[in-house]
């Protein structure tokens, strides 16, 4: 492997960072806005799958307890 002093090293990263595709104010805020509704879904859904759940223990139990 081949060694780099250390301005070379900050040079290619400097240039490495300006290739990169940095997103826009309207992406960040939508993709955020995503994330907290598919939280918000996946929270009720399992509060449904845990309120389904316990009461058919409690069925069961009441059945056979």
């Amino acid at each position: 492997m081949a060694t780099t002093n250390p301005i070379q090293f900050i040079q290619q990263v400097r240039a490495e960072v300006a290739k990169v595709v940095w997103p826009t104010r309207r992406e960040v805020l939508l993709t955020t806005v995503m994330v907290f509704i598919m939280a918000a879904l996946t929270a009720v859904f399992f509060a449904l799958v845990d309120l389904l759940i316990r009461n058919g223990l409690q069925i069961v139990l009441g059945i056979f307890g």
